[in-house]
């Protein structure tokens, strides 16, 4: 297995397609060429083995470089979030580090105003003089450090290592059977895992990269189509916006498994996954800690013996654990809870993928893991006689109303069946008499109607009448995170906008 992230460029097939984007096509020999030209002039701008160079771009040919560009260059990757503000990224810059941002064309302004150095990649990529000679970080050093999206608070840096990176892109290939026909499109932000460990995956095995710099649901449709993509993996609320489009069917793909992770989808949208793309489906749950995926929802054996719509049920579920990953479901004091998929219980990890800390943060990294060394992932769930876990909410996204605990995503999956509701998100907010008010934001299909009540009623005829929401705000578009998940930090904080 390589112990460098570098290793997966430089031992990639020279003569094979490596990158596509619109009219542009680089071979591996040339995009490590131009990688090895940009680690130089990031080296000649002082930086020196452990540094931290940041990346502010779209996705595009020129991001990819720069991933292993920094590594060549012996310096810590650090992702830039480009919906941030200048004072959050000034916020992540300060406390990683950072001496150095590369930009694309797109964000140079942005980059200038950020008060350090910069770096235009556009303009570095054409080899000058003797070639560089890669400086490579040891496999347990860190290799890249992504900052959490704050919906919690302050945001964290996350550490991953070399190793970490490496092995995760080892484990993929086994998972997914990627090998060099393979074609990724890089739709989801590249400054996310959810897209990001393609990158290191698809060159081990020599595939091709199609980069998508700006997401829409009918750009995306098309590019899938168009370039022939045979494996991605998309956020679910790209997913949904995408199969909702009316003509989304119409076109002919070449997809061999579409994979969602980065959020729970509900069933209704698997369904119109599997009738719009004609290819398999994989559910896959991970997080920015565990670089990223912790499970997925390929069948094992057993389940493989199982009855056609049992298995179809399994795929819609969180999954079992990915490759390496030593997985529990438990209590608060850490016992495990029963595998009969009706305890509810905290997902813990530990493997070769898993972070071993926050960055210049002993104590959030102390408080992130248990005693016997798993990574408490905050989210809650319940486990099968398979193994496969179904992730039921997030500990913070858990509504407590007149003493029961009701899961938000089961509220959810129950609107989405509703033919007029596009996205949709459940949360908790005060109520005196209640203690929290189970309240949907809903966002509406544009050529459709429906009143609060209507909701609401739809929801009692399908979940618990405690458990439907007792309160409907309809707005046009929900708040998202950097990585394209619904904030629901950003709706509890919202001012109410309607009923």
């Amino acid at each position: 297995m390589p112990v460098n992230v570098w290793h997966f460029l430089a031992n990639a097939d020279s003569e094979r397609v490596a990158l596509r984007q619109q009219e542009r096509a680089i071979d591996y020999a040339d995009a490590r060429r131009q990688a090895l030209a940009l680690a130089a002039a990031i080296a000649a701008r002082g930086v020196r083995p452990g540094d931290r160079v940041a990346c502010l771009m779209h996705n595009c040919i020129e991001h990819y470089l720069a991933y292993f560009a920094t590594a060549a260059a012996g310096a810590i990757f650090v992702s830039l979030n480009t919906r941030l503000t200048a004072p959050e990224l000034h916020t992540i810059l300060s406390h990683s580090g950072a001496g150095l941002v590369l930009h694309d064309g797109d964000h140079a302004a942005s980059a200038n105003e950020l008060g350090i150095a910069t770096l235009a990649v556009d303009d570095h990529l054409n080899p000058i003089g003797e070639p560089f000679e890669p400086t490579l970080a040891a496999a347990d050093a860190p290799a890249q450090l992504y900052y959490t999206s704050g919906t919690t608070g302050d945001p964290k840096g996350v550490v991953l290592t070399h190793a970490n990176v490496c092995t995760h892109a080892e484990s993929a290939i086994a998972e997914l059977g990627l090998d060099p026909r393979d074609r990724w499109a890089h739709i989801a932000p590249m400054f996310h895992l959810a897209d990001a460990w393609a990158t290191f995956a698809l060159t081990a095995v020599s595939g091709t990269h199609v980069f998508l710099p700006r997401f829409s649901a009918t750009t995306a449709l098309d590019l899938l189509a168009d370039e022939g993509i045979t494996i991605t993996n998309l956020v679910p609320t790209m997913l949904n916006l995408m199969v909702k489009e009316p003509d989304a069917a119409d076109r002919r793909f070449a997809l061999r498994a579409m994979l969602s992770g980065g959020a729970p989808i509900a069933p209704e949208v698997v369904e119109r996954i599997l009738a719009t793309f004609r290819c398999d489906y994989v559910q896959t749950y991970g997080m920015t800690e565990t670089s990223p995926y912790l499970t997925l929802s390929l069948p094992t054996a057993e389940v493989e013996q199982l009855p056609p719509t049992e298995q179809l049920r399994m795929k819609c579920r969180t999954g079992r654990p990915f490759r390496g990953v030593e997985l529990r479901v438990t209590a608060d004091d850490g016992h495990e809870i029963p595998r009969d998929d009706r305890a509810v219980g905290e997902i813990r990890v530990r493997g070769a993928t898993v972070t071993p800390g926050y960055w210049q943060n002993p104590e959030a990294t102390a408080a992130a893991f248990d005693g016997d060394g798993f990574l408490k992932t905050g989210d809650l769930a319940t486990i099968d006689r398979f193994g496969y876990v179904n992730i039921v909410d997030r500990k913070k996204d858990v509504v407590k109303t007149g003493g029961e605990l009701v899961y938000s995503i089961e509220v959810e999956n129950a609107l989405y069946e509703h033919p007029a509701v596009l996205e949709c998100a459940v949360f908790g907010v005060p109520d005196e008499t209640w203690g929290e008010r189970v309240t949907a934001a809903v966002a509406l299909r544009p050529d459709q109607h429906a009143e609060a009540a209507e909701l609401i009623e739809f929801c009692r005829e399908r979940i618990a009448a405690y458990k439907a929401p007792k309160e409907v705000r309809f707005i046009d578009a929900l708040p998202r995170t950097g990585s394209g998940k619904i904030s629901k930090r950003a709706l509890r904080d919202a001012p109410k906008s309607g009923t």
